[in-house]
């Protein structure tokens, strides 16, 4: 049995109700119990931190993975969801450093690790129970019961064998290298962290001279922008093929050599210097200069330091085309000094700053000092030794930690890597054999990375991770890699349940070479290195799951950010590569990059976003999930959150799919109840129908469960349904042509419907589950059998009916669509709404077919466009039409420049065959220049010189078909469209006093005589359209009356009244003396123009209007006075919508006081006037309020052309009916008298911050303020 359905829904509350349902019925645990033994879907889930909350970039990569393995589960696969959590690295180590205020190691080793590493236990999960709250309110259905966590012992050893397989294949090796390092965490980035964070810095930047040791008087000088580098430096560096000069300061006399193309960075002018020589860069390899300080220089005779060096790295972009090199700072500074000899792989590495980032005491000079607070005072050194050429900043993007949001530097470390670079070839090739979404960044950003893979640093000498499994003698000859727990215990003897630092660090080997004990090296692994082994990790493989991992490796799919490109999609790739051959991942989606609405990084510092929950809380789940879904971020571009775009998706979404949906169930209880009919769906023994829009939906909807692309089509699919199928069907829906075909329609929207909330329910699972479960009532049990109804997760995506799929009727329909929405077009441009019938609709289309599809269709386009006749014809020159272009100026001026005129006037030439040309391919040459859609703008023009060309018409056109319309008045065709606008007062009278359509009444009108002779001679059409009685007043003596009304229909007066039949209940009309909340009063701020409230008693507003208080104003501009107190009646009138009824008005609430017309205007000012129907006198609440009841604003005029003038506009009137700002600017004109001028409304008096539709949100806000108008 069918049961209606309310016609308000909140969304959020509804989705609270299917989360209680889905957690009685286990959802989740029920449908993987029912896809067991089916075949499996493999996902991974790349672990977040627990530290900090769910952020909108988790929730759009969350709402991806559920919907496609929501997709995969409903497809026919068993799809196991396990949520991991990544515990260990920086996030966490960070957290803890700010608590307890640690500086650096040292202050850890005080605490000790075990106590640092409890302290870090505490916080891992910090936020864990809020991520399972958000994350299952979102709707994701994923397993936290059987969750994996990186410090779980048994994920630990499976890093360990991972690494240990890498070990033994020789992939694995101890070495230095120059790399990103943050001194805020004392431990060195991977090159892709590195990348995550580049911020705009401005840096010192200072020339240094380098004098030649055999000519003193000629110095080398090199730019830098990091001089606290320059205490390392061990050699220069210029290209060998570039010109270089020695030049001569003219005004100190100092003679220097530099790259000439770089002469600007030290000389203004070429007046300034004087080149003395000029040679190749290869010229000065070799040469001696003297150490700008002492620290190092003991390694000018065993290493050969201080001197220049060749290299092409060195360009003419920046600097002096003379680079400073020190090699352990610096990636090109080491790997060049390698290559001389001035460093070696196995030496002491030449690096005086410790973790903290502080000089070490092998600078005595500057130990202590924090590197970038060092810099100044060795630029004070460097100017006292003469050493300092010039001095000045530079601002360029440089790279921040992500985590502490502090300065990297580039800094030589020990460190444990694994051999990437020789797979490179390999990675490509397994990157091939993948599929992404979008393509593009796999093809471009992803493989472009690979090419340039280099050695992974996989260790951090940190505390809290994963620690290195390696054991070494003190001389570091002996070397034991352990790949288990079991392995550990038989080569030490110790049985372990935790492998965190405070365990192993404590354990030692037994050396087999005699050294003694074997101790582990001190670093734990890179959090990346266990992330990217998450997939053998989380099955503690291979000790356990083996042969269930080995058939199910690859997955068939995961997801993150773009951002994860250098991140988790790398390490996945390289250590999969690596260890199997093969890919990881056989799909992948990247997700863009969510910010806050201005296009910044959202930030929670800055608060510059709403908060998550608040807009599920606000517009539901779906809501946000269909917002992210549809956005640029699903194709990898950046996406700027604003909160108005969830707001649509319900309103332009949610909302028409919803009421389709409640049609169809109150016309199903209406079938069962006024038939005696009963409902129920069968897809397997439904007819096949025969009314051509039933055949057209269906087809339209098979073909979109065929070409299904998650959002854009359901778009497609709601404006087809809704503004299409139901609306056009609206009548066979409602019975109108008899049982039988209701039955049919009903049977058609009950079809398509239930495939869309299957189709839907990955992507939008509250919604449908909440119409699936009255749906399901109405569905055969015959038809399902053991299917578990319970719940739409737990049925099948449906799979497209090819039978239904009629694409001639497609194209038809869409050609129809054309033409109707093409015919709107002209109706509004030449202001003549859907219910003025026309006499003539056109279309015109080259394709004979194309004409036929639109012939066949000719009742609905009649009726859509409100028109007596549609003609169809291949024939435009007939009706005397051709296109024109009309350009875009200012695209074009900035486009053509100098040839703006010659293309304008060969634009005015071009003919109608070659518009039609560009009007197909979207392009056109005009003398030598591509000009596109955005260039030139076509429109049609009529021939008007002919007179066999009709004036009759305006046009309007796509790329296929041109429609005219005949726009000419014709009185019998007004006169239709004001009975027309007789129906629709009627309706709105019904809808006000809370009348259903069951309900039964009788409307009686009273008009003026030429309304009343429109309505004799349309009577039938009214009372056909209002399937109710319309009768003539006078009203019967004793009837219920429900509502009455006057109004007017342009000059003509309409009086309504609605009673209910055979004695059923009054609805009684909304109260009118209700004292409201006045609008507040701010600051004391009062309208510039004098006021006075007004109330209604006894009568209820009219024309729409809603609310019985309202404030009119004595004066507009201030000074000019309402002339009489007629006047002020006729505006009162005007604000509550009765216009046209008699009405008194008071001065007290005790109706005693009538106003006079000889009153004067001014002692109003303040006052409350009540009004009431003549005769009457209901009792009335007194006001006692003297500030205005509804908002204001005051306007004040800037000097300008044009007396300055002030006064007062309203933002809601009556009280609670809040105006548009376009209706706000119209009063804005009449005050400032601007008869018609161009102008700015601002809230300042300087002409900026205009206030705009677009940052308006609530007109309401403008309360108390001051607006100034500027003329334009």
């Amino acid at each position: 049995m069918a049961t209606q359905v309310p016609i308000n829904i909140n969304f959020p509350e509804e989705e609270a109700k299917i989360l209680e349902l889905w957690n009685k019925i286990d959802a989740f645990k029920t449908s993987l119990k029912q896809s067991k033994g089916k075949p499996r879907y493999t996902f991974y889930d790349g672990p977040p931190f627990a530290t900090g909350l769910p952020h909108y970039g988790h929730i759009l990569a969350g709402t991806i993975k559920d919907v496609v393995t929501r997709w995969a589960h409903q497809s026919g696969f068993h799809v196991e969801r396990r949520f991991g959590w990544d515990c260990h690295g920086l996030p966490v180590e960070y957290e803890i450093d700010k608590t307890l205020g640690i500086k650096g190691p040292d202050d850890v080793m005080k605490m000790g690790i075990e106590a640092y590493n409890a302290e870090c236990r505490k916080i891992v999960m910090r936020y864990s129970k809020e991520w399972e709250e958000i994350v299952t309110r979102l709707g994701r259905w994923i397993d936290f019961e059987h969750d994996y966590k990186t410090m779980y012992p048994w994920f630990m050893e499976t890093i360990w064998w991972v690494f240990k397989e890498l070990f033994n294949k020789g992939l694995v090796y101890k070495g230095s290298k120059v790399m990103p390092f943050s001194t805020a965490c004392s431990t060195p980035l991977s090159n892709f962290e590195s990348g995550q964070n580049y911020k705009d810095v401005v840096d010192p930047a200072v020339i240094v001279n380098f004098p030649m040791l055999d000519k003193p008087d000629v110095a080398l000088i090199a730019w830098t922008t990091t001089p606290w580098t320059l205490p390392s430096n061990l050699s220069l560096c210029v290209n060998p093929e570039m010109d270089y000069v020695k030049v001569q300061d003219n005004e100190h006399k100092k003679v220097y050599i530099m790259m000439e193309a770089r002469l600007e960075a030290l000389f203004k002018s070429p007046e300034d210097y004087t080149v003395l020589d000029r040679f190749k860069g290869k010229t000065l390899e070799g040469i001696k200069y003297k150490p700008i300080f002492p620290f190092f220089e003991h390694l000018r005779e065993s290493r050969g330091a201080f001197r220049v060096l060749m290299d092409d790295y060195v360009t003419s972009e920046s600097g002096t085309g003379i680079v400073h090199q020190a090699p352990y700072f610096g990636e090109d500074d080491y790997r060049v000094c390698l290559k001389y000899g001035i460093i070696t792989k196995d030496m002491k590495i030449i690096c005086p700053v410790d973790a903290s980032g502080k000089f070490t005491e092998e600078v005595p000079d500057f130990k202590g000092q924090y590197v970038k607070d060092a810099d100044k005072n060795i630029m004070k050194t460097l100017k006292q030794n003469g050493r300092l050429v010039h001095q000045s900043t530079f601002k360029h993007s440089y790279p921040f930690c992500w985590r502490s949001e502090t300065p990297l530097i580039y800094k030589a470390v020990p460190s444990w890597f694994v051999r990437v670079e020789q797979a490179t070839q390999k990675l490509m090739e397994n990157n091939k054999k993948t599929y992404w979404v979008p393509e593009f960044v796999k093809e471009k950003r992803f493989a472009n990375w690979l090419k340039e893979a280099r050695d992974w640093a996989i260790s951090r000498n940190r505390y809290w991770g994963t620690p290195i499994p390696i054991w070494m003698s003190e001389d570091g000859e002996e070397v034991v890699c352990v790949g288990s727990i079991q392995e550990l215990k038989e080569l030490s003897g110790v049985e372990v349940k935790d492998l965190h630092r405070e365990t192993v660090d404590k354990i030692t080997i037994p050396s087999k070479l005699g050294k003694g004990v074997l101790r582990r090296t001190t670093e734990v692994f890179d959090c990346w290195f266990e992330s990217g082994s998450m997939p053998y990790a989380q099955s503690h493989y291979p000790f356990e799951h083996k042969k269930e991992f080995d058939d199910a490796f690859p997955a068939d799919f995961i997801a993150e950010g773009i951002d994860q490109t250098r991140g988790w999609f790398y390490t996945l790739l390289v250590l999969s590569t690596l260890l199997f051959g093969k890919p990881p991942f056989k799909n992948l989606i990247a997700n863009g990059i969510v910010l806050a609405s201005d296009g910044t990084k959202m930030s929670k510092r800055l608060k510059n976003y709403p908060d998550p929950l608040l807009i599920v809380n606000k517009y539901g789940a779906d809501a946000l999930r269909l917002y992210l879904c549809n956005s640029p971020a699903v194709r990898a571009e950046n996406l700027r959150f604003k909160e108005d775009g969830v707001d649509r998706v319900l309103k332009d979404v949610f909302l028409p799919w919803y009421n389709a949906y409640r049609f169809l169930m109150q016309n199903v209880e209406r079938l069962e109840r006024e038939e005696d009919m009963k409902f129920l769906y069968n897809e397997h023994t439904v007819q096949h129908p025969t009314n051509y829009m039933d055949r057209w939906i269906l087809s339209f909807t098979q073909s979109l469960i065929k070409l299904y692309t998650v959002m854009p089509r359901l778009v497609k699919f709601v404006d087809q349904l809704t503004n299409w199928y139901v609306r056009m069907n609206r009548k066979r829906l409602k019975g109108e042509n008899g049982a039988s075909d209701c039955f049919m329609a009903l049977e058609t929207l009950f079809s398509v419907l239930l495939s869309m909330i299957r189709m839907m329910s990955p992507l939008i699972p509250f919604l449908t589950e909440h119409m699936f479960q009255n749906l399901r009532n109405l569905i055969d049990p015959e038809a399902v059998k053991d299917q578990d109804l319970r719940s739409v997760h737990f049925l099948m995506i449906p799979q497209p009916m090819e039978n239904l799929i009629d694409v001639d009727i497609e194209r038809a329909v869409a050609r129809m669509q054309s033409v109707i929405e093409l015919g709107r077009v002209i109706r509004d441009r030449n202001t003549l709404p859907i219910k003025y019938p026309l006499k003539e609709v056109v279309a015109i289309n080259r394709d004979p077919v194309a004409l036929e599809d639109i012939k066949s269709l000719v009742r609905y386009i009649k009726e859509e466009l409100n028109v007596k006749e549609l003609t169809v014809t291949t024939e435009k020159s007939k009706f005397g039409a051709h296109l024109v272009a009309e350009p875009d100026f200012k695209a074009l001026g900035a486009k053509l420049k100098g040839d703006l005129k010659k293309v304008m006037a060969e634009i005015k030439t071009l003919t109608d065959s070659q518009l039609e040309d560009f009007q197909n391919k979207g392009e056109i040459t005009v003398c030598g220049h591509t000009l596109g859609e955005t260039d030139l703008k076509l429109r049609y023009k009529f021939d008007s010189t002919s007179d066999t060309t009709p004036n009759c018409y305006e046009a309007h056109s796509d790329k296929e078909v041109l429609v005219l319309m005949d726009v000419t008045p014709d009185q019998s065709m007004l006169d239709e469209g004001v009975a027309r606008e007789v129906i629709n007062r009627v309706q709105k009278l019904r809808k006000k006093a809370h009348l259903v359509p069951t309900d039964s009444i009788t409307v009686y009108y009273e008009a003026s005589s030429n309304l009343d002779r429109i309505v004799k001679d349309f009577d039938e059409y009214i009372t056909t359209s209002i399937k109710q009685p319309f009768l003539p007043f006078p009203v019967p003596a004793n009837l219920n009356v429900v509502i009455q009304e006057e109004m007017n229909i342009k000059t003509d007066s309409l009086a309504l009244t609605i009673v209910k039949r055979e004695g059923e209940s009054q609805q009684s009309a909304p109260s009118s003396s209700t004292v409201l909340d006045p609008a507040p009063v701010k600051n004391g701020i009062t309208p510039s123009s004098k006021f006075a409230n007004v109330m209604l008693c006894g009568i209820s507003p009219q024309e729409c209007v809603e609310g019985c208080q309202a404030t009119v104003l004595l004066e507009n501009p201030v000074g000019k006075a309402l002339p009489s107190v007629d006047v002020l009646v006729q505006q009162i009138q005007s604000v509550f919508g009765v216009r046209g009824r008699r009405v008194t008005v008071y001065t007290d609430s005790g109706l005693s006081k009538q106003l006079q017309s000889t009153a004067k205007i001014s002692d109003l000012s303040g006052k409350t006037l009540y009004v009431a129907a003549p005769g009457r006198k209901p009792s009335c609440q007194a006001s006692t309020v003297t500030s205005p009841v509804c908002h204001f604003a005051n306007v004040k005029t800037v000097a300008g052309k044009g007396k300055s003038l002030d006064g007062t506009v309203l933002l809601e009137n009556p009280r609670g009916q809040t105006l548009t700002l376009d209706e706000v600017c119209t009063q804005v004109k009449a005050v400032c008298e601007l008869n018609g001028k161009e102008f700015v409304l601002s809230s300042s008096s300087e002409k900026k911050d205009a206030i705009i539709s677009q940052k308006t949100k609530n007109i309401l806000d403008l309360h108390s303020t001051t607006l100034y108008v500027h003329r334009s």
